[in-house]
């Protein structure tokens, strides 16, 4: 990697920048993207960013030298009466994440992914959840950092981590 990046906690002041991972996420196919007005106002991705930040939400924004944003990762606790597309159980949290294209293959997500994992355990937290695309890349990041499989549903994956 030639470009230097950090990582910074989320504060609420990064909701616009969340809803736009949330939208990377969403495109992650490339070719016609869905637009931005579309996704986040679809109920399946709101979810994810709508009252950013609550007290049980937690993130970590990626930035490069010069302070630009390049990603982001941060779980939220949804209940089954609202549950995202991981959804596990009202106890464990969601998470999200996405990276800006001209920085994927860099170590930003798997930063991202590790720092989110470590602080989730450093909370209490038991397990971690995820959704992902079967033909989606990022399935080998998850797997290669711990996550397991452990539901199927319209095309996507399920997949937890235990954080012991």
């Amino acid at each position: 990697m030639t470009e230097q990046f950090s990582i910074r906690p989320a504060t609420q002041s990064d909701g616009s920048f969340l809803g736009d991972m949330v939208v990377e996420a969403a495109n992650w196919r490339g070719g016609a993207p869905r637009a931005r007005h579309e996704i986040l106002t679809s109920p399946v991705h709101r979810r994810y960013i709508s009252g950013w930040m609550r007290p049980a939400d937690a993130g970590f924004v990626a930035v490069d030298a010069g302070g630009n944003e390049m990603g982001a990762a941060w779980y939220r606790m949804l209940p089954r009466s609202d549950p995202g597309f991981g959804f596990v159980e009202t106890a464990v949290p969601e998470l999200i994440i996405g990276v800006l294209p001209i920085w994927r293959a860099h170590g930003v997500g798997r930063t991202l992914l590790r720092r989110l994992v470590l602080h989730a355990h450093e909370q209490g937290h038991h397990r971690l959840s995820l959704s992902v695309e079967h033909d989606n890349f990022a399935r080998n990041l998850y797997r290669s950092e711990g996550f397991v499989v452990t539901g199927h549903v319209d095309g996507r994956d399920t997949m937890v981590h235990r954080l012991s």
